[in-house]
């Protein structure tokens, strides 16, 4: 349940902010009225990201065993690869976005009239679809390695704060300290990955598409079962398993010493203090 939330509590944001930042900038250039075509494109966007992961989830349920761990797997290393860029796309862009933004809303308001509308659209449709599907990817590896009855629950609960805490951010009744939010999410959803690609490796091992490395590093199962409620908890969290194989262990292994190497290293970068700004607040020139 709690990986979920995380998940969709931390797309869930990113999504509101974009959204935010749009809706501030409109209004502070009296161009309200243009707010019919953002939720047009919100909600086309999350029609689409509900789309596609209705339409994974019921192809891999008609596949035979085999086929679908090898839908999971295949999900479980997109999921691990989007995650990752994300994670480090976010650390190094943080303080560009807002003006980002405003030029592609200049650029997309600049022609006719109902060219503008289709534009706008457009833009807005590309920036939240982004985030949607990310998170389908996210949330189809989670329910497919930890298919608990309580993960969609975490991922509703997860939105519903998402959405509540966007809206306090863009009216200006919570003040949340989004760099220290965003690097320890950051920080949290790599663990999450390294779990998610030991999962991949094994749905692949299990499809008959990975065979080396299989020697078992140890068995925990009764001392500590996976699907007891610590190791379901820790399964969630950090990817355990009660029966690693080199090949998983060394994937999750290899994985974090990378992911948090890269991450922890000085970039030089602008952390993401920027978006602590109040989008409705901000200078109509930043």
């Amino acid at each position: 349940m709690w990986i979920p939330l995380l998940i969709m509590l931390r797309e869930g944001i990113e999504a509101a902010l974009v959204v935010g930042i749009i809706a501030g900038y409109l209004r502070r250039t009296g161009r309200s009225a243009w707010m019919g075509a953002v939720w047009v494109g919100v909600m086309l966007a999350a029609a689409l990201s509900l789309f596609v992961g209705a339409a994974l989830q019921f192809a891999g349920a008609e596949f035979p065993q085999r086929q679908q761990e090898l839908l999971e797997g295949i999900i479980g290393l997109l999921a691990v690869g989007i995650l990752t860029s994300m994670v480090f796309w976010m650390r190094r862009v943080a303080r560009s976005v807002k003006q980002e933004l405003h030029a592609s809303i200049d650029a997309a308001l600049s022609g006719t009239h109902k060219n503008q509308a289709y534009a706008l659209i457009g833009m807005v449709f590309l920036a939240v679809a982004r985030e949607g599907l990310e998170t389908v990817f996210f949330l189809l590896a989670v329910f497919q390695q930890s298919p608990s009855p309580l993960a969609p629950l975490g991922a509703l609960l997860g939105l519903i704060m998402a959405i509540a805490v966007g809206w306090g951010i863009y009216v200006g009744s919570i003040r949340l300290n989004l760099a220290r939010f965003f690097s320890t999410t950051s920080l949290l959803l790599l663990v999450v990955a390294a779990g998610i690609l030991a999962g991949a490796v094994r749905s692949l091992h299990e499809a008959g598409l990975w065979n080396n490395l299989q020697a078992v590093v140890f068995d925990w199962s009764e001392r500590l079962p996976d699907d007891g409620p610590v190791g379901s908890v820790l399964a969630g969290f950090f990817g355990y398993q009660d029966t690693p194989t080199v090949s998983t262990l060394g994937a999750w292994a290899l994985y974090l010493v990378v992911a948090l190497t890269l991450f922890f290293r000085p970039s030089g970068k602008p952390s993401p203090a920027s978006l602590n700004h109040d989008p409705a607040k901000a200078p109509s020139n930043a």
